[in-house]
């Protein structure tokens, strides 16, 4: 089984590029704590799922690099040009040639001119190379995409691609990981191009990771303390959580996870319901390098940290508001408690198949509607992940969406009511009534989780 990675726009080919660049250092690590035969399942396992790799296809007989199952998309040259650089000077991996589609012109942050105009004019050759990426597996399990919600070509192109992923591959799973802008802004018309394309993007992926800059943010400050933050630092961050979850791993009943997308085992246990799509991962220790050489941290510790960043919606374990409690048969509770749909726990590392994971099966964490036994899953990884020897990820289905997604439907609306910049969008195929349908999509969307 295997995953072909789709990289729409330069948010999205950036992302992707860290992605694999840190499935590949966690894969060759040296630091593993398990046997070598364990050890070598795990690799031949990750590399089977997100990579190729062709024997003596390499100087002197020697087996050639790690190839990416990823088609490359931006419509200008520049973005993509700079992904396969950066692969390559890795010496560790690079990605397929020819295996990318670019123009001459981008999308200009516009949505419309991305899924109306670059769309249709692409899809052939998008959908050709993802064929060609698809002839490589021996089965095709289903489609990451990564892409950013703020620009044009990403979101645009983005919302197009997969809907195209979906009428040719309707039996195979599609999510995306999509990337929240700074509700500060990044571009005038960022909230647009978001209800856009979270709007389609909801009629046609079975799942939807959300990644918030402003959270990303704080992470790179406050628990690696980096000084001057650049979107490298970020993706990073991205890369490090997606992994944790991406990587290979055993569930409570023995069977080998290549991640939740391949066997229907995603869509079962985290996407129960088709109103509700949007996923968060969190995960715990994260730090710097030099603060993991002065650093302990126990099993216990990390599962009631991160049990309490679920509950209270944190988005790290530093500054966790300890007060926020699950309401109870008897009690409200808090305010600001996260409900949640659904759970998956992963536990990587030593001792990792002896935690008792139990508090993340307590009814009062999830919807009245949804026994606590489907709502959550636990998966077990006795190998040390990116050097860490113990480490937690959860992935949640849960209300966490609601509030940024609330925040920038509410801006957006505020610019609809002006028209203001909607002039940009009709000239290029859309209607007031694409907005509108966007929006009234989205309310239902947020009454779906307030109704948790």
């Amino acid at each position: 089984m295997s995953v072909i990675t789709l990289q729409l726009g330069q948010c999205g080919n950036q992302v992707g590029e860290q992605t694999f660049s840190t499935l590949i250092d966690d894969i060759y690590s040296k630091s593993t704590g398990v046997t070598s035969k364990e050890n070598q399942d795990y690799k031949d396992s990750s590399l089977e799922t997100f990579f190729t790799q062709s024997e003596n296809g390499g100087r002197d007989g020697l087996q050639s690099l790690p190839k990416a199952r990823a088609v490359l998309v931006d419509m200008e040259t520049k973005a993509i040009a700079q992904t396969l650089q950066q692969a390559r000077k890795s010496g560790k991996w690079s990605y397929h040639d020819k295996q990318w589609y670019s123009q001459k012109r981008g999308s200009g942050n516009n949505w419309a001119y991305g899924y109306c105009v670059h769309g249709p004019k692409s899809k052939e050759d998008i959908m050709n190379l993802v064929r060609k990426e698809g002839e490589k597996c021996e089965r095709v399990g289903g489609f990451l995409s990564f892409l950013s919600l703020a620009g044009g070509t990403g979101s645009g192109v983005g919302a197009f691609v997969t809907q195209s992923l979906r009428d040719e591959f309707p039996h195979s799973f599609i999510m995306n990981q999509v990337v929240w802008p700074y509700s500060t802004g990044e571009i005038i018309v960022q909230n647009y191009n978001a209800i856009l394309t979270l709007s389609h993007l909801y009629d046609t992926a079975d799942a939807i990771v959300v990644m918030e800059n402003d959270s990303l943010h704080k992470i790179c400050a406050q628990l690696l303390n980096i000084k001057n933050i650049s979107f490298r630092d970020i993706n990073k961050v991205i890369a490090h959580k997606l992994t944790s979850v991406l990587q290979p791993s055993l569930d409570d009943l023995k069977y080998l996870l290549f991640f939740l997308i391949i066997s229907g085992y995603m869509l079962e246990r985290l996407v129960p319901h088709p109103q509700h799509k949007l996923l968060t991962v969190k995960n715990i220790p994260q730090m710097s390098d030099i603060a993991r050489e002065f650093s302990v941290y126990q099993w216990p510790g990390l599962m009631k940290s991160l049990r309490q960043m679920l509950i209270a919606d944190a988005p790290m374990e530093e500054g966790i508001n300890w007060e926020v409690k699950p309401a109870t048969r008897t009690s409200s509770g808090h305010t600001c408690f996260n409900k949640s749909l659904s759970t998956m726990l992963f536990l990587r590392g030593k001792d990792s198949s002896t935690i008792d994971a139990s508090m993340f099966s307590d009814p009062n964490i999830y919807t009245s509607w949804m026994s606590a036994e489907l709502a959550s899953c636990v998966s077990r990884q006795p190998r040390m992940f990116c050097d860490y020897d113990k480490a937690a990820a959860l992935v949640s289905n849960s209300c966490a969406g609601v509030k940024p997604l609330n925040c920038i439907m509410q801006k957006a609306w505020n610019m609809f009511s002006s028209r203001a910049y909607v002039h940009q969008y009709l000239k290029h195929g859309l209607s007031e009534e694409d907005f509108l349908d966007s929006f009234v999509s989205l309310e239902k969307v947020i009454a779906g989780y307030n109704n948790l």
